[in-house]
């Protein structure tokens, strides 16, 4: 009976340890982003993909940007701790200690880093490395200085499609360089869509992260309708120089047409409705164009 209580116990402390390191790396967040980088993969690839390093690709991409995570709760578990969303992460309560946090951070990012470097090239290893740097000591300390921190996030996070490109090419072309204006300008509104609706949680550990520093306001809303339209010229490039077709070309502008419409509601009504929309809009926004790229490559 005792034997079994305490098996019971390591159990569910396993278990519970578990959860605490995919809570460290942010697994849901980590898995969208890992995604791009697949979307990057496989717009480089030949016709014929191989599915091995694919999978190699999405784990190093994944070590990578969970250990960017990581360092990212370490260094704001003070500041965790007084807002209502981030109070129960595993380093803010105290269930994962700094160094254990930094050990598992460290050797996940050493590990990702070493995946590109020897199964794909240095050069797709040094800009995830970049990207976590970024990520974790940029766009984190900015956070409560300035609102430039959006710039470096959306830096970082625009490198995924980037790494994966440059996985299977070994080059930085033309075609990978749009792919990474698509998502660094797409992280503007859906980030400020976000911050829109979490300002007050945000104000507690002292975050300005809207365009204005009063918060929701006009301006911040317009910032966000202009950034969104910035879009639009971009997709048109991509059919003007026969990187997509018509068809293709038509549907992708209509889902940024619609994307731009849905910030600029909230330009009109500074409602949280409007924000949980234009965010709800962005989740499906980016993957959508990017299986569209994928369907136009193998038409």
């Amino acid at each position: 009976m005792h034997y079994t209580t305490l098996q019971s116990k390591i159990t569910h402390f396993s278990i519970a340890k578990f959860s605490d390191y995919l809570q460290l790396v942010k697994v849901r967040l980590t898995m969208s982003v890992v995604f791009s980088a697949g979307v990057g993969y496989v717009l480089g690839a030949d016709l014929s993909i191989n599915f091995f390093l694919l999978g190699i690709l999405l784990l190093g991409g994944f070590l990578i940007t969970g250990a960017a995570n990581g360092l990212n709760q370490i260094f704001e578990k003070d500041l965790d701790k007084l807002m209502t969303r981030t109070t129960n992460r595993p380093v803010a309560s105290g269930r994962l200690s700094v160094i254990e946090a930094y050990t598992v951070s460290l050797i996940l990012g050493m590990i990702g880093a070493f995946l590109l470097n020897y199964f794909f090239n240095f050069l797709s290893s040094l800009i995830g490395v970049l990207s976590l740097a970024i990520y974790a000591f940029i766009y984190t300390p900015l956070k409560q200085k300035s609102r430039l921190a959006v710039v470096a996030g959306a830096i970082a996070g625009a490198a995924p499609p980037v790494i994966g490109y440059v996985a299977i090419t070994g080059t930085i072309d033309i075609w990978c360089v749009l792919l990474f204006a698509l998502q660094f300008l797409w992280q503007f509104p859906h980030f400020w869509a976000i911050a829109w609706m979490l300002d007050d949680d945000y104000k507690k550990a002292g975050f300005r992260l809207l365009p204005s520093l009063k918060g929701r306001t006009k301006w911040s809303a317009i910032i966000t309708f202009l950034s969104t339209g910035l879009i639009i010229p971009l997709v048109l490039f991509f059919y003007l120089e026969n990187y997509v077709g018509l068809t293709i070309g038509v549907l992708i502008l209509l889902l940024t047409i619609n994307f731009t419409y849905q910030s600029y509601q909230l330009c009109q009504t500074q409602k949280m409705e409007s924000a949980k929309k234009l965010m709800f809009g962005s989740f499906y926004y980016l993957p959508l164009v990017q299986i569209l790229l994928i369907i136009s490559k193998y038409l």
